[in-house]
């Protein structure tokens, strides 16, 4: 049982404020998404960030999941090999219709930026908390943040709605 400060609370707060987010946008834009693709996508991710939140729950009560290095490995193993397969299998797909490349190349653009900015709230969050477990889990979870940020920007890259060039 961990005993949380008022501004960790509240850090945690805010954080489980942002998953609620990321939860509504990524189950909003897999049921708006037209590449079969990032529906796909945004139904795995959306998934994720329930998982987020049930943690930050948890450290809400005064729980502490245990992440273990190995865990963390493992998923980041299987984040590049999903990232790896999703980009082979979209670059046969990169001609989409106007309008429809451009409603998804807002949702990704909109869930891009998102991502950025809850990694961000994740970074500041982690250097306020005294436990160094909790840090740990915290920094678990931004660290799959920048994964999601990562698999939008692939997306987008493969199907020319991002040129980082």
């Amino acid at each position: 049982m961990v005993n949380l400060t008022q501004k960790e609370r509240m850090l945690l707060e805010d954080q489980k404020s942002q998953e609620e987010i990321c939860i509504k946008k990524y189950n909003d834009y897999s049921n708006q998404a037209q590449n079969p693709q990032l529906k796909q996508l945004c139904k795995d991710i959306g998934q994720k960030e329930v998982e987020h939140l049930n943690t930050i729950n948890s450290i809400l009560n005064g729980q502490v999941p245990n992440i273990s290095s190995q865990q963390s490995q493992q998923q980041s193993n299987q984040g590049q090999q999903s990232n790896q397969s999703q980009q082979q299998s979209n670059m046969g797909s990169r001609t989409m219709g106007n309008t429809q490349n451009n409603n998804d190349a807002y949702i990704c653009n909109d869930l891009l930026s998102t991502e950025k900015h809850v990694s961000s709230t994740y970074n500041t969050a982690i250097f306020e908390f005294r436990d160094a477990n909790i840090r740990q889990v915290l920094n678990h979870i931004q660290k799959e943040e920048q994964e999601h940020g990562e698999q939008i920007f692939n997306f987008m890259e493969s199907h020319g709605m991002y040129n980082p060039q």
